[in-house]
């Protein structure tokens, strides 16, 4: 197994592991990630975390049959309990849930001491990166780097954040899109919000029809549709 194995949205994510990183893969889904980057000598040592006991005993195999037990450890744990801060993680990656959720995770990773503020964090929400990047931000991480990728008709994202001393200030014009997404305005960047510009249009045309109280997501709705159609326009310049 290698890094071509892996899915398009798992590839770019690897990307952003430092080398010789001590990774913990969270919801580690076969253990895919950090096996690929184990075989190819890119990573020191790897804990796959698992909450559900069938993804659990599925990344045991995985790890088993490419013979990296003494390399990786597969733990079932919700969440960050998985990683104990004598292991000396480097490297955190989450991939392939909600940003709500991976905000959830790493709130409670927090409260539970399961953080040292030294890893890089490299996260792959499905949606509600608006909501991830916020929380970054209030816990004063960096956002080093960012993707956007399409795979299978789906784009996904990827937010790589880092602890310095020195803390950006960011615009909420900026959590919304991504800083580093904004300034590069790729392809898949201006596909993925031409299509939420006409969802857009669409929930705030129903919001104007509403017999309830809706004049603050009204504003709200309105104000992401402004912005929208400026970094589209300035895009297509």
């Amino acid at each position: 197994m290698n890094a071509k194995d892996l899915s398009i949205r798992l590839q770019k994510a690897a990307e952003f592991v430092p080398k010789d990183a001590r990774l913990a893969d969270i919801g580690s889904d076969h253990a895919y990630l950090p096996v690929a980057l184990m075989l190819q000598k890119e990573i020191a040592y790897g804990i796959a975390g698992e909450v559900v006991s069938g993804p659990y005993e599925s990344a045991k195999k995985q790890v088993a049959k490419n013979g990296l037990e003494n390399k990786i450890d597969v733990r079932l744990a919700d969440g960050l309990e998985a990683v104990e801060l004598s292991d000396e993680i480097s490297a955190i990656t989450i991939c392939g849930m909600g940003g709500v959720l991976i905000r959830d995770i790493l709130q409670r990773g927090k409260e539970k001491n399961r953080l040292s503020g030294k890893e890089r964090l490299i996260l792959q929400p499905n949606v509600g990166e608006r909501q991830l990047r916020q929380w970054l931000v209030n816990e004063n991480y960096t956002i080093t780097n960012e993707a956007i990728i399409e795979e299978n008709n789906k784009v996904y994202e990827i937010i790589v954040a880092e602890k310095f001393s020195v803390i950006p200030s960011y615009s909420a014009r900026e959590l919304f899109f991504g800083p580093i997404l904004l300034e590069e305005r790729n392809p898949v960047f201006q596909e993925k919000w031409q299509h939420k510009l006409v969802k857009s249009e669409r929930i705030l045309a129903s919001l104007h029809q509403s017999d309830q109280d809706v004049a603050e997501k009204i504003r709200e709705v309105a104000q992401e549709i402004e912005w929208i159609k400026e970094v589209l326009a300035d895009a297509g310049k």
